[in-house]
């Protein structure tokens, strides 16, 4: 017996045993299509979950028989958010294949380039697709702006700084806007939320912070993306990279270009440090306790994965981490130098040591997954992408199931050594904080010690958020030495920005790897080359990583883990499985792609680029 979709005026599918089987279709704010299932007890914890994307991606197909140098231009087309990342990532894997090492100036170049799409990507993600999950739009409508502005100014402080909007008339004013809107009953951006919802924790004061520093942050976002265009040569979708280095001569030689870039990054770090912190900080501490409970933690006891560690707290997930590295600090070559981003792995939640990467132990199974396979778990350099759609179960409330016992993703399942590990910032925070790297230590040690709370607290969807802010005061600091460096190099005479190969001999027979770290986790490219021309490409993505589904033997996919064990308010405003999917920051575009092989026309769209507030 079950009660059916509707007759309860809800849109679950509830057991005998008061268990509810819900559907969130599609999970808005991210990049993509993703579809959750969850099976929330009668004391509304969730007790089981699904990950599933309803798009196909081709582009592996598609650079087959290409000239390899070419594939970077179309590979970066799997994104519209990380264009930049996919671009450098394919070109590295032939540099790889080719042997080739770049000059200074590229390296440096590149690392900007990446940089300030990192920083852009992690800012507008806060701000523009998860902050709403924190934060209460109408009950800002109630706050005292005065009171606000004090408010402001204890959080900046807790950031060692000064609140980045402090007056109260400033606060008045967005809180006015907001109210027009709401009597009115059109709050546009802000419409169809939870408002109200008992998930939500912060006071109506701190509730205005976060709205008036979202629509500031819609200006300087657009800064941001200025930083990105400057070296790259547009934004999204940068061109300045080519295999053997980089095309923007002119930028590297003109001191101009460089302290605009520099001039840009002031700005962008003024309100990372002054307001993304300080919100961090107020967020963080509302949310601590559920960030800190450890019954809410996944316990792999029914599950394949970590196994009663009970650490952290909801939405902490898997406990074991991965990350490639990024941003190459010296000329050595890019799997030999130093990086200010470590690579590694932490395990089942044991920070007490680092595991070296093994990139050979790094698979892709297709059990759960709408592809055809051989029936083991391949590596990228061997692997496949031939469809193989099985379709939904309709049930007797008229509703389509996922089919969770066989194939229910068009994302495939990424195993590491045979097990489900967590990419992101956070993994990258983790793993650099166990290492003992000396950057790494210092911000996330000053983020622990300015908020009082435990190390514990990153294990969770508080926790996943708070690493992505402390990365991108650490990037855009990094930045600014970066910068000096190109300047100084510039100015010494070297203005050498491509290495000579001779194509012909090189792309005989041969493969490579592009792998580093997007902005949401470990990207890699791998390449096999033979007579001049691409033979097989495979891209395992970080949303691939995370939001894959079972692995052959039932292993838990990382954003599945993270729902199980989680507490939501209230079943038919799924507030806390839409906050936790968006701490991850879902691309699922990257993970998958949408191809019609006939070349039909799928879809016209009229877009109004007219959204006023």
């Amino acid at each position: 017996m079950s009660t059916l979709h509707g007759e309860d005026g809800n849109f679950h599918q509830t057991d005998v045993n008061g268990n509810k089987h819900i559907i969130v279709d599609p999970i808005t704010r991210i990049e993509g299509h993703l579809r959750i299932e969850a099976v929330i007890n009668s004391d509304n914890t969730i007790i089981d979950a699904w990950s599933s994307s309803t798009m196909f991606r081709g582009i592996e197909t598609i650079v087959k028989n290409r000239d390899p140098r070419d594939v970077g231009l179309m590979t970066m087309r799997i994104c519209g958010v990380c264009t930049g990342t996919h671009y450098q990532r394919s070109i590295e894997a032939v540099e790889d294949a080719f042997n080739v090492t770049i000059p200074k100036n590229a390296r440096i170049v590149r690392n900007l380039i990446q940089g300030s799409l990192q920083v852009h990507d992690h800012f507008v993600h806060f701000y523009h697709l998860h902050a709403l999950d924190f934060v209460d739009i109408i009950s800002a409508t109630k706050a005292d702006p005065v009171a606000t502005a004090k408010e402001a100014e204890k959080w900046a402080k807790a950031a060692g700084t000064t609140p980045y909007m402090s007056g109260a008339s400033d606060f008045k004013n967005i809180q006015d806007r907001i109210i027009k809107f709401a009597k009115e009953g059109r709050l546009g951006i802000f419409g169809n939320g939870y408002w109200g919802n008992k998930g939500y924790k912060l006071t109506p004061e701190q509730n205005l912070i976060g709205v008036a520093h979202y629509l500031k942050g819609l200006d300087v976002q657009r800064r941001m993306s200025k930083m990105h265009a400057l070296f790259g040569g547009k934004s999204p979708h940068p061109q300045s990279i080519v295999v053997g280095g980089v095309t923007c001569v002119q930028d590297i030689q003109n001191p101009a270009r460089i302290a605009l870039f520099q001039e840009l990054l002031r700005e962008t770090t003024d309100f990372v440090k002054r307001a993304y912190l300080p919100d961090i900080y107020m967020a963080g501490t509302a949310y601590a306790p559920e960030a800190t409970d450890a019954s809410q933690s996944f316990h792999g006891t029914n599950h394949k994965g970590t196994l009663g560690k009970g650490i952290g707290g909801s939405g902490g997930g898997l406990l074991s981490y991965m990350s490639y590295g990024d941003f190459r600090l010296d000329d050595t070559g890019f799997y030999k130098s130093a990086l200010f981003l470590p690579s590694g792995l932490v395990l089942d939640g044991d920070i007490s040591q680092v595991h070296e990467l093994d990139e050979d132990k790094i698979t892709e199974d297709v059990t759960h997954s709408w592809f055809e396979g051989t029936g083991a778990p391949e590596h990228p350099y061997v692997g496949t992408t031939i469809p193989e759609y099985t379709g939904l179960d309709k049930k007797d409330d008229g509703y389509a199931y996922l089919k969770t016992e066989g194939k229910y993703s068009w994302i495939k399942s990424p195993l590491y050594d045979g097990r489900k590990v967590e990419v992101g910032p956070l993994a990258r925070m983790v793993i650099g904080y166990v290492k003992g790297d000396k950057n790494i230590t210092k911000y996330v040690g000053n983020f622990l010690k300015r908020s009082g709370l435990p190390i514990t607290v990153l294990f969770s969807t508080v926790g996943r958020t708070a690493a992505r802010a402390i990365e991108t005061e650490m990037i855009a600091d990094g930045m600014q030495d970066w910068a000096a460096e190109l300047a100084l190099n510039a100015a010494s005479g070297d203005l050498s920005t491509w290495t000579k190969f001779d194509f012909d001999e090189v792309s005989k027979d041969c493969r490579g790897r592009g792998m580093a770290e997007a902005p949401r986790g470990s990207l890699g490219h791998w390449i096999v080359i033979k007579d001049g021309l691409v033979s097989n490409f495979q891209a395992v993505v970080p949303s691939t990583w995370n939001a894959g589904p079972r692995g052959p033997n039932g292993e838990i996919g990382a954003y599945e883990a993270s729902l199980i064990g989680t507490k939501v308010a209230n079943p038919e405003e799924p507030l806390e499985i839409i906050r936790t999917v968006h701490s991850f920051d879902p691309c699922i575009a990257c993970a998958v792609h949408v191809m019609d092989t006939n070349g039909k026309e799928l879809a016209v769209y009229k877009v109004d680029p007219t959204c006023a507030f």
